[in-house]
């Protein structure tokens, strides 16, 4: 570490302060004292801890600690020593890279190969950077067989399964399970938002567009959160708290989940939006929630919706788009069969294992998530 770096018992040994650069962070032994980094502590080789944490001391306190060499060495009243790298707890550790919100005026264009991303690590994480900052990414040169996303997928995880299968096709027919097998445009939406998990990411081959029609619309889910708190923080509020139900039925399937068009994480930002016209059912509130539900899903709508959000894409036979579900909204304007044939196959990833890819990936190769440059 370069920095100059401090560190101060407090409060009996209750507390301990790290000083760097004008700059401190404080820490109860307990914290410490459970993820402790040593082998007594934290099995060697899954990293798992091997003591049981609610039965450590309340009344635990540090008795030493000692820095050098970048890192810090502490011994607790209950006569454990342990041994902490001081970047570690610093967050010097480069994390997931910012994630970048966008509107129509400012919305990026992410590309990747697709035979570059299979066959080597580098441009697979730049793909799935990409995809993690912006929300979607479009990747070009996939194989025109009907499952020809599939060896992309194998590289990064399992492909989700559903009650429609695996990878399944998008197009017109007849006696149409759902509105997506039809002409008629859709609205922007989450895919599936009646399944536990939600599917994380949706991924969307053209083998053939030439239909009149169809261009694939997006719009940032989380942008459209901001500017909704920006605008109207009561509307903001409501979709926070009011929780629909979304439902799926047919003759062999029932799926029900239900949660918050704006779902927030402990640091009350937006971790995940949800919208589904077709599938949505709001419960029977008072009549003064459901009132201000209905104008807050309004200002929402209007904002997925509007020009100043909206992205419109038409993909070309060979690429895919693939999508974050639980930030992106996307949708697609009507289209005529007089044209040529619409014909998309799609499948969905989770986003967990997603993320552990990207995050492997990144490991391998200490690469830096902003510039991509080698550590």
């Amino acid at each position: 570490m370069s920095q100059s770096v401090t560190v101060n018992l407090q409060a009996q040994g209750r507390r301990l302060r790290i000083e760097a650069d004008s700059h401190h962070r404080d820490f109860v032994p307990l914290w410490l004292r459970e993820r402790s980094p040593d082998d007594a502590t934290r099995d060697p080789y899954t990293g798992q801890r091997l003591v049981e944490a609610a039965e450590l001391p309340l009344d635990l306190t540090i008795e030493t600690a000692d820095v050098a060499d970048g890192q810090l060495r502490l011994r607790f009243s209950d006569g454990h020593l342990t041994t902490f790298e001081l970047a570690d707890l610093l967050d010097e550790q480069v994390g997931d890279a910012p994630r970048e919100l966008w509107d129509a005026a400012g919305a990026p264009h992410p590309e990747a190969d697709f035979a570059t991303a299979l066959d080597d690590n580098s441009a697979l994480l730049a793909m799935l950077d990409a995809l993690h900052r912006y929300g979607f990414v479009i990747v070009s040169g996939v194989p025109s067989n009907e499952d020809g996303m599939q060896p992309l997928i194998d590289r990064i995880g399992p492909l989700r399964r559903t009650n429609w299968g695996g990878i399944a096709d998008v197009k017109s027919v007849a006696n149409a399970y759902d509105l997506t097998m039809t002409q008629r445009g859709l609205e922007p939406h989450t895919d599936n938002p009646y399944r536990d998990p939600i599917p994380g990411y949706i991924w969307l081959h053209c083998l053939t567009n030439a239909a009149e029609g169809g261009d694939s619309t997006l719009a940032d889910g989380f942008m459209a959160a901001r500017l909704l708190r920006q605008r109207d923080p009561s509307a903001y509020a409501c979709l926070t708290r009011v929780t629909p139900s979304f439902r799926y039925c047919d003759a062999d399937t029932y799926l029900e989940s239900e949660g918050p068009l704006i779902e927030l994480d402990s640091r009350n930002e937006p971790v995940r939006v949800r919208y589904s016209n077709r599938t949505e059912g709001v419960p029977a509130l008072p009549a003064e929630e459901l009132e201000a539900y209905y104008a807050a899903r309004k200002a929402f709508y209007q904002l997925i919706t509007g020009d100043e959000l909206t992205l419109n894409l038409k993909l070309d036979p060979g690429q895919m788009l693939i999508i974050d579900n639980y930030r992106l909204l996307h949708g697609r304007s009507a289209f005529q069969l007089a044209g040529g044939v619409r014909h998309m196959r799609q499948g969905y990833v989770d986003r967990d294992t997603t993320t552990s890819r990207r995050r492997v990936l990144r490991q391998r190769l200490d690469t830096h998530p902003a510039t991509g440059e080698t550590a």
